[in-house]
């Protein structure tokens, strides 16, 4: 397949740029990232961890700082008051047996799954299709709950959750590249923070082996360790 002049452009400036600060990695990124859309930052973190081990899955959120820049829309699984609550947070679909119904039809318009702990054995139905979505609602990262209000607020709100991937690596978008520098950055030490929180119990020797950072379109480019852990 033929290389576009704006990637082989790209690839240039990327020559011999290798383990550099989250600065000048941010800065190259939005300085190739010319799509005629606003690309998004992939970052790219390879653990030190074999998630078939269940005491080394890594898993967990991240509220950050300068939020996402993507509208992410929510459904939640609730009945009576907290389905009036979630609707007026600004859940974008909010139901029960007939959520459950439209999910079962391939209807999965939503980034973001909610529900409250008496309708997980309702929603537990649809384990085999949120699941490898990573829609399913868990507890342990605030996604079934009875404050509703606040998962939705905080879903809308520059929320991201990780979970470690087969071959040890975590993938997330963390901003535009059309924001400040100076928020990008803040948003890679924000997640990387969140995961270096999260080291498993069974995780052994180097945690963090290596951090990368691209735009949608764009080469990778992987940072100073030191740079972006702020040790």
């Amino acid at each position: 397949m033929a290389i576009g002049k704006r990637t082989k452009a790209a690839r240039t400036a990327f020559d011999g740029k290798d383990m550099i600060s989250v600065e000048d990695a941010v800065k190259l990124i939005k300085g190739t990232a010319t799509a005629k859309f606003d690309e998004t930052l992939e970052i790219a973190m390879n653990l030190g961890v074999d998630p078939r081990h269940a005491d080394q899955m890594v898993r967990g959120v991240v509220t950050l700082p300068n939020g996402t820049g993507k509208t992410v829309r929510v459904a939640v699984f609730a009945r009576g008051a907290k389905a009036d609550e979630a609707k007026a947070a600004g859940a974008d679909i909010v139901g029960a047996e007939d959520l459950m119904e439209s999910i079962q039809s391939g209807n999965i318009d939503f980034d973001r799954c909610i529900a409250t702990p008496d309708m997980m054995p309702l929603v537990g139905r649809l384990g085999k299709i949120l699941g490898p979505r990573n829609l399913m609602p868990n507890p342990k990262v605030g996604t079934v709950t009875m404050d509703v209000a606040t998962a939705v607020g905080n879903a809308k709100g520059g929320e991201v959750q990780f979970k470690v991937e087969k071959a040890g690596v975590i993938h997330a978008g963390i901003g535009k590249v059309s924001f400040d520098e100076a928020k990008l950055a803040e948003n890679v030490r924000a997640f990387v923070e969140a995961v270096s929180r999260a080291k498993p119990a069974g995780a052994k020797g180097t945690y963090v082996k290596k951090v990368s950072l691209s735009s949608t379109m764009g080469p990778g480019v992987s940072l100073d360790l030191a740079s972006a852990t702020g040790n």
